[in-house]
């Protein structure tokens, strides 16, 4: 980090009052504090790593009170650094500000396939930290655990089912797989179907497989009660709201089965508590439009039930299917698998969680494994004339929320020009949502006045502080 880094990131920090997901302040106005184990366990186990700042006082307006002796503050650190596994390199800058001596600790990232970082003399398990805003917060077990089956490969989606006997699965539709993996491959079809049932981990050590339930079971959920969907219809935009009846939901349903009878029980849940909107256009002509493209829906609820995690930790934890009145969100458990990155969704080949599933369901023609799930959502929410999905992995869990919201490009003129009119006054952010009529002031500042201050029309009242309560939008003078 060069010196005007290093004061540009002091004066980001004194503007803003605050730490960040990537940056942490310590005084060490006596020396390097005896316990940076947490804060190095969490920078190092995020992809953007972080930089710990020392000679700042938070408690008192991160005022600049100086590190008295550069070079054994930097001893220290490393001593400390040195106690980690894998071993931290920090690398250090220091800066003279208003004659005294700031000192930065960078934090490189941890390779994926060495995590998590832990304070040695902890152990792993309670050593383990992630960084969730400006704080260190102890790993849960599954979150270490997610690591170390990425790290080892760990396959959930083959462990027997110690319980079940091979009576649980339907002869039928495993008489009817067998009969296409067979086809066009002749080494596979010279064999008897018991070895190829072993072969292709639909059965191992003699018991049926997760897989095998999943797929070809009689009923999963005799075994595994909690591996279904929930899914719910909400009366209003938040999980708590309440109709004039005095009811929370409208609709509430445990979907159960197989993954093929899940998605079919799920998808006749969609249908029956979203609409299809009728649209006059301007010639007269209609246009249908549902709430949710089905395929976009029916691409999202099978990513959820092929690339969730179905570990022992999570076992307990079913898919949540929410339809509220403005958006669906479906919930997984288990985050993004290995190198993975929200960034990287759609555009780049992930590791698979479960390939065995995964394969399987290729050949039964149900999936294309081609990686090509995340475009067809974004290609038929654009087509359908809705906002781009919302893609989002935090706590071992990952996202996707859909907006029923309709895009036409005449009126989001429209609504553009009446918008700018409306800030020819300053707005807050909570005036800006309930304008536009959209209760989420997050999606409502991203969607409409993000685009417009990157156009150079809108700009921010306290532009040095864009997170204060305070901040207003108005236009930008000509």
């Amino acid at each position: 980090m060069t010196d005007k880094e290093l004061k540009n990131l002091v004066k980001k920090i004194q503007n803003f009052q605050a730490e960040f997901q990537t940056i942490e302040v310590k005084k060490a106005e006596g020396g390097a504090p005896e316990k940076l184990f947490d804060t190095l366990s969490s920078f190092s186990n995020q992809n953007d790593g972080g930089v710990i700042v020392f000679g700042l006082y938070e408690k008192n307006g991160f005022e600049i009170t100086g590190v008295s002796d550069v070079q054994m503050l930097q001893k220290k650190v490393m001593e400390q650094c040195e106690q980690m596994e894998p071993c931290v390199r920090a690398v250090f800058s220091a800066v003279e500000i208003d004659g005294k001596n700031v000192v930065s600790a960078e934090i490189p990232p941890v390779d994926i396939a060495d995590r998590p970082c832990f304070n040695r003399a902890k152990g792993r398990i309670k050593g383990s930290y992630v960084r969730v805003g400006d704080a260190d917060i102890p790993m849960t077990e599954y979150e270490v655990y997610s690591y170390e089956a990425y790290r080892k490969k760990y396959q959930d989606d083959v462990r027997t089912v110690d319980r079940a006997e091979l009576f649980s699965l339907n002869t039928n539709t495993l008489n009817s797989y067998l009969l296409k993996l067979k086809e066009n491959r002749p080494n596979l079809a010279a064999l008897d179907d018991k070895q190829i049932t072993e072969l292709m981990s639909i059965v191992k050590d003699g018991k049926p497989t997760l897989s095998a339930e999943l797929l070809f079971g009689l009923y999963p959920q005799a075994f595994f009660p909690q591996l279904g969907i929930i899914a719910t219809a909400v009366q209003g935009t938040e999980m708590g709201d309440i109709a004039e009846d005095g009811s929370r939901f409208a609709d509430s349903k445990r979907i159960e089965g197989t993954i093929l009878e899940m998605i079919t029980g799920a998808m006749s849940f969609v249908k029956a508590n979203t609409r299809i909107r009728t649209i006059i256009g301007k010639d007269g002509e209609r246009t249908d439009i549902p709430d949710y493209p089905l395929g976009a829906v029916r691409e999202v609820l099978l990513n959820a039930l092929v690339h969730r995690d179905y570990s022992i930790h999570t076992e307990g934890m079913p898919i949540q299917l929410l339809i509220f009145s403005d958006r669906m969100e479906i919930v997984n458990p288990g985050g993004l698998y290995g190198r993975l990155t929200i960034d990287m969704l759609g555009k780049a080949q992930p590791d698979t969680r479960n390939p065995v599933l995964a394969t399987a369901l290729e050949v039964m023609g149900v999936t294309e494994n081609r990686y090509s799930g995340i475009p067809t959502i974004r290609k038929e929410m654009s087509e359908g004339k809705h906002p781009a999905p919302e893609f989002s992995a935090i706590h071992g869990e990952f996202k996707v929320c859909l907006r029923n919201e309709v895009i036409e490009a005449a009126a989001h003129t429209d609504k553009k020009t009446a918008l700018l009119e409306f800030l020819r006054t300053p707005r807050s952010k909570k005036e800006i949502a309930d304008y536009l009529g959209i209760n989420s002031v997050t999606y409502a500042i991203k969607t409409y006045i993000q685009p417009l201050a990157e156009e150079g029309v809108v700009e921010m009242t306290i532009p040095e502080a864009p997170g204060s309560r305070q901040q207003r939008y108005v236009v930008k003078k000509k």
